[in-house]
């Protein structure tokens, strides 16, 4: 963490990483004007380029990071909130469906928008998004090795932790239910003590 982000006003740099962020979220890179951006970061264009020179897609990688981290947060507090890596896991389903309702369903997963734009046109957004989605991996495969899981059923598990997750994210969103998360949360559940 930056001092930046530690202080009680973001500067410039971090107000439009975090916008970037929370516009990417909703709409994905080509949805996210630059106008519009700087503007609600309370932000020049002269300041986006001295920040972020290679301009919007170089800005889009550093919110991209950013969500990463908030997300892994999310799921890391999830993960953390029981010992028992079934019950763990449901509990981040739940983390994520209340999250999602608090947010009148607009707030999803950082990352999904721009990942699926950016696939074969846009390298270097493809590549944090693809380092987003392992280290969210990472952090339920740990969990998963922590409690006695071979290294290959945890690393399976993990793809498929959070490849469910982010599919129930999507259906609760479209939906406007919390139901897809939390029917994915106990069966994933299911899973996972299934080979405990």
């Amino acid at each position: 963490m930056t001092p930046a982000t530690t202080s009680a006003a973001p500067g410039t740099r971090d107000r439009l990483v975090r916008t970037a962020s929370r516009l990417m979220q909703h709409g994905g890179y080509e949805s996210t004007p630059v106008k519009q951006l700087v503007k609600e970061a309370e932000a020049t264009l002269g300041s986006l380029y001295h920040f972020f020179p290679g301009g919007k897609q170089e800005l889009a990688v550093a919110a991209i990071a950013f969500g990463d981290q908030e997300f892994a947060a999310l799921l890391a507090r999830g993960l953390d909130s029981r010992t028992d890596p079934a019950e763990a896991v449901e509990a981040v389903a739940v983390l994520l469906a209340e999250a999602l309702r608090d947010s009148t369903w607009l707030d999803g997963c950082p990352v999904t928008a721009t990942a699926l734009e950016s696939v074969g046109r846009m390298p270097d957004l493809q590549a944090a998004c693809a380092v987003a989605f392992a280290n969210w991996r990472r952090l339920v495969e740990d969990k998963l090795l922590a409690n006695g899981l071979s290294e290959d059923d945890a690393r399976d598990l993990a793809l498929t932790v959070i490849s469910t997750l982010e599919g129930a994210e999507m259906a609760a969103q479209v939906s406007e239910s919390q139901t897809p998360l939390l029917v994915a949360g106990r069966h994933l559940s299911r899973l996972i003590s299934a080979y405990a």
